[in-house]
């Protein structure tokens, strides 16, 4: 079986994007030269490429994204939407129900648009 183990965003200014998830995620990176940066954590590796294009978002307040949605757990969603909100991001689709938890959709300062999620368990 393969195993995903890598992603790769696109980035409209890779410093801001690297600043916004450090003081997000706590993130660290690696440079790979101007225009491209990679941070590794348990096996994944997330990318930031300037090259890359974005996509088109979704509606403000829509419970589905455009394309692939790339989705952070978090024990505490009300604080992790303070935090992605204090690092600069754009809180797209506020904290909505869904079968098994709770979850609010962020575009980052590239217009990527990500997600949070609280499982029930959680």
């Amino acid at each position: 079986m393969a195993t995903m183990n890598y992603i790769e965003l696109p980035a409209v200014d890779v410093d801001a994007a690297k600043a916004f998830y450090s003081a997000a995620f706590e993130w660290d990176w690696v440079d790979y030269g101007p225009g491209y940066a990679s941070h590794t954590a348990g096996g994944l590796e997330v990318a930031l490429n300037a090259a890359a294009s974005i996509a088109p978002p979704h509606a403000p307040g829509a419970q589905n994204g455009v394309g692939p949605l790339v989705l952070f757990q978090t024990t505490d969603l009300t604080a992790s939407e303070a935090i992605v909100a204090g690092a600069g991001g754009s809180i797209v689709s506020p904290p909505y129900d869904y079968p098994g938890g709770r979850r609010f959709h962020f575009a980052d300062p590239s217009g990527n648009i990500l997600g949070m999620y609280q499982s029930e368990a959680d």
